[in-house]
């Protein structure tokens, strides 16, 4: 799915930056370990990492893209918080071919806490492959996304934990109901939400949001490819996961540039047709094809078999465009049902088990 880090880690202590981490080529993935290594003490008042071999209760995985300003006050500030709570964590930044020395910085921040991780992707690939590559790297049962650019207040993070764990949720999306943004993002943002929630039935306000926290579940069982990430809560709430929300807090940009265009919207709703597809149709595509396939045909055969009243009748139809549409119709209705089958075909032929059904919990 994504690309996972390769861990970098030498077999006796080093000084300076690149302490406790191995050089790689340029572009090579890089994943920092949370172990802790000589010369290497955790930050003042920071909670113990995890024992070795043991799971940290929560992942906090930051994907970023140029960011090299915001990573290490992110990464002391996001400790401060989980520290506070008495649970233990690990940090994972996962860098999506940025340029500007995010990863050099990533790594100072491992020096001062080993529960700072790095995930290095070779190349940029897109949030959904990044956001894929960490939850591979994640070892906690829950993960919590943010951004790295400061905008998201890891002091919310309490917040979405409570709620998961209060009501008995498996997802949990941050609202951005005072968006510190320009109009040019708000606007377009607010028209893509609505459209959303009304198409897809999920009474969310803000998919585009990317402080959300999930149970581990959530992520091992739903593909995240494309720009599918923002319809992430969708695809949960289709396997029958529970999906709750919490307005945030949210900041204005101090550092660096939005990645994001107005592209984003038109390519935001084709991905809301493909998941509309794809949680609908996708185990029965005779549905939608056969349906469509059906009226064109009956609509073909019922202006032909008008037409064949009038021919009988002795009315010519050379010039009777009539006659091409009746045709068409039926052509393109049983092109539908072919295809319809065909997709019958393939959805029976790669059926599998476990994939038809998400398990809440078993007992005995």
């Amino acid at each position: 799915m994504g690309v996972r880090g390769r861990a970098c880690g030498g077999a006796g202590p080093k000084t300076g930056l690149g302490a406790g981490v191995e050089s790689a080529p340029v572009g090579t993935p890089t994943a920092v370990l949370p172990e802790s290594r000589a010369g290497v003490e955790p930050a003042a008042g920071a909670a113990e990492p995890s024992p070795a071999g043991g799971a940290p209760a929560i992942t906090v995985l930051v994907p970023v893209l140029d960011e090299a300003p915001t990573v290490g006050e992110l990464a002391a500030r996001v400790a401060a918080v989980l520290d506070r709570l008495g649970r233990s964590f690990e940090l994972v930044f996962v860098d999506d071919g940025s340029a500007d020395g995010t990863a050099a910085a990533v790594r100072a921040a491992h020096e001062i806490d080993p529960r700072v991780r790095l995930v290095r992707l070779r190349r940029n690939f897109g949030k959904a492959a990044a956001l894929t590559a960490g939850v591979d790297a994640a070892r906690g049962a829950v993960l919590v996304t943010m951004d790295g650019d400061l905008q998201d207040d890891p002091e919310e993070i309490p917040r979405f934990l409570a709620k998961l764990e209060e009501e008995g949720l498996d997802l949990v999306s941050g609202w951005k109901r005072r968006r510190r943004d320009p109009a040019s993002k708000r606007w377009p943002s607010r028209l893509f939400n609505w459209v959303t929630r009304r198409l897809a039935r999920v009474d969310l306000h803000d998919f585009n949001c990317g402080f959300k926290a999930y149970r581990r579940e959530v992520l091992d069982e739903i593909a995240i490819y494309g720009e599918l990430h923002r319809f992430i809560p969708v695809l949960a709430s289709r396997r029958g996961f529970a999906v709750g929300e919490i307005e945030v807090t949210h900041h204005p940009r101090r550092h660096g540039v939005s990645k994001y265009g107005l592209d984003r919207l038109y390519k935001g709703f084709l991905d809301l047709l493909t998941v509309l597809f794809l949680t609908r149709y996708t185990p029965r595509p005779l549905h939608l094809f056969g349906l469509a396939g059906v009226v064109c045909f009956l609509a073909g055969t019922a202006i032909n078999v008008y037409l064949a009243v009038l021919w009988f009748g002795g009315q010519y139809l050379s010039n009777r465009p009539l006659l091409l549409l009746g045709a068409l119709l039926m052509i393109l209705g049983i092109q539908l049902l072919s295809t319809g089958l065909i997709g019958e075909m393939i959805t029976h032929s790669s059926f599998r088990r476990r994939a038809s059904y998400s398990v809440r919990e078993r007992v005995g």
